[in-house]
C-alpha cells in the first residue's frame, strides 16, 4: 500500500500532523498501537510553564529565546512558533474542540490533586484562572459521585479554602452508579461518563445537586460529563443556574478521551486512513531514506510512502525504551540523547526534576531524525519523543506536540 505520508503514532502530535497533511491534499495513514497519553490528559494544554532552570513562565512566546538551542521550539523558531500558536484555537475548533485561553499568556488551573498549575489553554469545561491566588467564590459546594475515588474533593477544598473560599463537600448516590460500585475498577471516569451521557440519568444528577445547594455561589464538579456530546456541559451549567466549574480527575480523562475521538474523526473525515490496534514492527531503509514499514497486523504487506513521521511518544507509549545501560528508540534505532551515567538519569526525590524525561530522539534543524550521526532524508520526528526538552518539568508536552506537528506538516507540504 502506498501513501504520501505515513505517521507512526496516533496521539496528539500524530493526529494534528495527519489532519494538517490531509487538509493540504496529501494521502496519509496513521498507524496506532492503542491508547496514548492524550487519553490521560486533564483537558488542558501546556505550552511552556517553566524554563529549564526552573523559572516560572507567564508569557511563553517571549520565553522561547531563553531555551537551549536543541529545544524543539528553538529549532522551529520564535516567528513560526508564534504563528502556529495563533492558529491553535481555529485548528481545534474545526475538529469540534473548543479551546479557550490567551495564546500569548499562561493561566492557572486546579489539578486533580487540588494543586494550582500554570497552563496555557484548556477545553471549554476545564476552568482557568488569571492568577494562582484567584478566588472562585465566597462559598463552594463540591459534589462527587458516591464511591468515585479519582476526584479528590478534600484536596480541592483545601486549595480553594487557602484562597478564601469556604467549601462544603457532598456526594450524590444514583441507582445507576451502584452497579459500577460493586467493582472498584469499574468506578472510573469513562464508565461514569457513559452513564451521564443518558439524559434521564443526567437529569436525576442535576436535580440531586440542586437539592444539596444551600447558600453557595459556586458548584465544583468532576469533569466526567460530555463523553459523546460536549454540549452536555453547557446544558448542566444552564440547568444548575449558578456558577459551575469542572475540575479534571485522575486518569483516564473524559476531556482527553473526547479530544482523541474528535481528532481521530476529523482525520478520517478528511480522508485519512487510521490503522488502529496495529503496531509498526520493521522498517526498510536504504541510502539514507525510509522506503517502507511493516506492521504487526499486515505482516509482509509493505506500507510505502514518500515521507514518514515518527510520533510514538516517550517512555509511556514505548516510543523510547530504557535498559540498565542505555535508552533507545525501538523501531528505527535512531540516535537518542541520554546521559551514559545511569545515576544522572533520575533524582531520588520523586517531585524533583527527572533528567530522563528530557531524553529523546536527536533531530536536525528541520526535525528530521538522525541515525548514525546523519539525517534520515524523509523521516520526521514530532511530539514527546523529541530530545531537547523536559516535557514534564517544563510542562510543554502538549505545546511541543501541536507546534512540531504543524511545523513538520508544513515542511512536507513545502510551505
Amino acid at each position: 500500500m502506498k501513501f504520501d505520508t505515513i505517521i507512526i503514532g496516533g496521539g496528539l502530535s500524530g493526529l494534528v500532523c495527519g489532519i494538517s497533511l490531509q487538509k493540504g491534499g496529501r494521502k496519509c495513514a496513521i498507524v496506532s498501537a492503542g491508547q496514548n497519553a492524550l487519553n490521560f490528559s486533564s483537558g488542558s494544554f501546556g505550552f511552556l510553564s517553566r524554563l529549564q532552570d526552573g523559572t516560572e513562565v507567564t508569557e511563553p512566546l517571549k520565553a522561547i529565546p531563553s531555551l537551549n538551542e536543541e529545544h524543539p521550539y528553538s529549532k522551529i523558531g520564535v516567528e513560526k512558533v508564534s504563528r502556529y500558536a495563533k492558529n491553535v484555537k481555529s485548528f481545534f475548533s474545526e475538529c469540534g474542540i473548543s479551546l479557550y485561553g490567551d495564546d500569548t499568556k499562561n493561566s492557572y488551573m486546579i489539578t486533580p490533586t487540588g494543586n494550582v498549575k500554570n497552563t496555557w489553554m484548556a477545553m471549554d469545561e476545564i476552568c482557568l484562572f488569571p492568577s494562582k491566588d484567584f478566588k472562585v467564590g465566597d462559598k463552594a459546594l463540591i459534589v462527587n459521585m458516591q464511591g468515585y475515588l479519582d476526584f479528590n474533593t478534600q484536596f480541592i477544598a483545601s486549595s480553594l479554602e487557602n484562597k478564601g473560599t469556604a467549601c462544603r463537600i457532598e456526594s450524590v448516590k444514583l441507582d445507576s452508579m451502584e452497579r459500577l460500585r460493586k467493582n472498584p475498577s469499574e468506578m472510573r471516569a469513562v464508565n461514569i461518563a457513559r452513564v451521564m451521557d443518558n439524559e434521564q440519568e443526567r437529569t436525576k444528577f442535576i436535580s440531586t445537586v440542586k437539592s444539596l445547594l444551600a447558600d453557595e455561589d459556586v458548584i465544583i464538579l468532576p469533569a466526567v460529563f460530555g463523553l459523546k456530546d460536549k454540549d452536555d456541559i453547557s446544558k448542566i451549567k444552564a440547568s444548575l443556574g449558578i456558577k459551575t466549574l469542572f475540575v479534571g480527575t485522575m486518569p483516564p480523562s473524559i476531556p482527553g478521551v473526547r479530544a482523541q475521538m474528535l481528532l481521530k474523526s476529523a482525520f478520517e473525515e478528511a480522508g485519512g486512513s487510521f490503522l488502529i490496534g496495529d503496531e509498526a514492527k520493521n522498517v526498510a531503509l536504504s541510502d539514507g531514506r525510509v522506503n517502507a514499514i511493516y506492521t504487526e497486523n499486515l505482516g509482509n504487506v509493505a506500507l510505502e510512502a514518500d515521507n514518514f513521521v515518527l510520533a510514538t511518544g516517550s517512555f509511556f507509549s514505548k516510543g523510547l525504551v530504557a535498559t540498565p545501560n542505555r535508552i533507545y528508540e525501538p523501531l528505527f534505532d535512531l540516535d537518542v540523547d541520554f546521559d551514559e551515567d545511569r545515576n544522572n538519569w533520575y533524582d531520588p526525590k520523586f517531585f524533583n526534576k527527572q533528567n530522563y524525561m528530557g531524553y529523546g530522539v536527536i533531530t536536525d534543524s528541520s526535525l528530521k531524525a538522525v541515525k548514525g550521526g546523519k539525517s534520515v532524508d524523509n523521516l520526521y520526528v514530532v511530539g514527546s519523543v523529541l530530545s531537547g526538552m523536559n516535557s514534564l518539568y517544563e510542562y510543554c508536552g502538549s505545546g511541543v506536540s501541536i507546534i512540531s506537528a504543524m511545523f513538520v506538516a508544513d515542511s512536507i507540504l513545502g510551505r
